[in-house]
């Protein structure tokens, strides 16, 4: 008896005539009545009374039903799972970033793309650029996000964003009134540089060399995070990612453009030795929804979170 004929013997049982289970099934009423012939042909025994042109299932034919449960579980089980995989709803994806990508744009995608995938499990780690490169090479993670960029072979990649550095001043700050920043205008006064060494950190010190103004910052700290939070506390005023502001409600920070510009990409990797599965691609999808939120939300000013 073939996964078909149990699934017509069933309806038959449950609505009691054929015309139903032929309804329930989409077959013709011939077509039931002859599959249940056949049953009872291949079984040796009959499976249904017939009274009043209603038919009743004989002991057999309930154990038969009983049994064949699990079967229909299975099933039910197995058509479920085909169905969250074709629609991206099951699955596991690991995910690494850098600071200022991990804390802005990636929460609200994973927000995103986890509630419409309930069954889906993501592990989210985040790291310092080098740890990008070696986890997703490593294979540990499927995709890496991380500001800047260099070659590296067996990695591929997508610009997901591209921006501006911009700088960030406690609303005191004597240079708050100003629509724009220029690296001469923080010339002399307390400021809070990029550790040498890092990407950012070289591209801000490029842009003050640049603008023929001294790099003399009172502090060093290594992420853009870190000088948003001495920024705020009126450390000084600093020049990072535009990512940074917005974590934490935007530190009550003032955000103004920075000149010259200085620009910030966002990239996401993943391993030229595999495609990208199903769901990666899906939570691609939903960083490119936020990177665009993220172009029409930046204005020319902010004045804290309020204006993000």
């Amino acid at each position: 008896m073939n996964l078909r004929q149990l699934e017509i013997l069933r309806a038959v049982i449950r609505h009691r005539t054929t015309v139903a289970a032929a309804d329930e099934l989409a077959l013709s009423q011939p077509a039931v009545s002859n599959a249940l012939k056949t049953m009872e042909a291949q079984a040796g025994f009959a499976l249904f009374e017939r009274v009043n042109n209603r038919l009743f299932p004989t002991a057999e034919a309930m154990a038969l039903y009983k049994e064949s449960e699990a079967i229909f579980a299975l099933h039910a089980k197995l058509e479920n799972r085909v169905r969250d995989l074709r629609e991206n709803r099951a699955g596991h994806l690991a995910i690494v970033a850098t600071p200022p990508l991990a804390y802005s744009i990636i929460p609200s995608a994973l927000s995103g793309f986890l509630r419409r995938r309930p069954e889906t499990r993501v592990f989210f780690d985040v790291r310092r650029y080098e740890g990008i490169i070696e986890g997703v090479l490593s294979r540990v993670a499927e995709l890496g996000f991380a500001l800047g960029l260099t070659h590296h072979p067996g990695i591929a990649h997508e610009v997901v964003h591209t921006g501006e550095m911009v700088c960030v001043l406690p609303p005191q700050h004597p240079l708050a009134g100003k629509p724009v920043i220029s690296a001469s205008d923080l010339s002399g006064l307390p400021f809070i540089g990029l550790e040498r060494g890092t990407r950012l950190g070289e591209a801000v010190r490029d842009s003050f060399a640049r603008a023929g103004a001294p790099f003399q910052p009172s502090v060093e700290v290594r992420y853009c995070n870190t000088a948003c939070v001495l920024a705020a506390a009126g450390v000084g005023a600093a020049v990072v990612d535009p990512f940074s502001p917005r974590q934490n409600g935007g530190h009550g920070l003032v955000v103004r453009p920075f000149i010259p510009t200085t620009r910030a990409v966002a990239y996401m990797l993943w391993s030229e030795a595999e495609p990208l599965s199903r769901l990666a691609k899906a939570f691609l999808g939903e960083i490119r929804k936020e990177s665009a939120l993220l172009a029409r939300a930046a204005p020319h000013q902010q004045d804290g979170a309020g204006s993000d």
